[in-house]
């Protein structure tokens, strides 16, 4: 098991983000991850989700509207004990230079200052918490990167 510390940096690819800001959270059991102009659509007969990340005030927002058929809708608890019917996307992150699987719901956050949280379903069975630590895997990135 890795051990991640209570903030760091990852990757998206597939949502075109890099080194975005992530906060551990062990009490939240979905991840999660900011989202505004959140719309069920229908294309050529199917149903797709479609979707905005971030918000203009923040450094890493481009104006991309997602889409994608891999969805669902989930009922989730909020931080203040509220049920809302939240959708979940499956797509991939990058973090300590290895790839997993991550389900994250599209949530609005913009009043939060870490746009992604990880939640124990993402950090079950491969890492450990250690929230005196802060960066280890974008410091490890950055001494790989510097050795290129």
């Amino acid at each position: 098991m890795k051990i991640i510390g209570r903030i760091d940096k990852a990757d998206f690819p597939e949502l075109d983000l890099r080194n975005i800001n992530i906060k551990v959270d062990t009490g939240a059991f979905t991840s999660s991850i900011h989202c505004h102009d959140i719309k069920e659509i229908e294309l050529n007969g199917e149903k797709y989700i479609e979707f905005k990340l971030l918000d203009p005030s923040h450094t890493k927002y481009n104006d991309t509207i997602f889409k994608t058929k891999n969805y669902k809708l989930k009922s989730i608890k909020s931080s203040f004990g509220n049920i809302e019917e939240r959708y979940i996307i499956s797509t991939k992150i990058v973090i300590f230079a290895q790839e997993y699987p991550i389900e994250l719901s599209l949530s609005e956050r913009s009043d939060m200052k870490f746009p992604i949280l990880l939640g124990r379903r993402f950090l079950n069975k491969e890492f450990i918490v250690n929230t005196s630590l802060k960066n280890i895997s974008f410091k490890l990135k950055r001494e790989t990167n510097k050795k290129k």
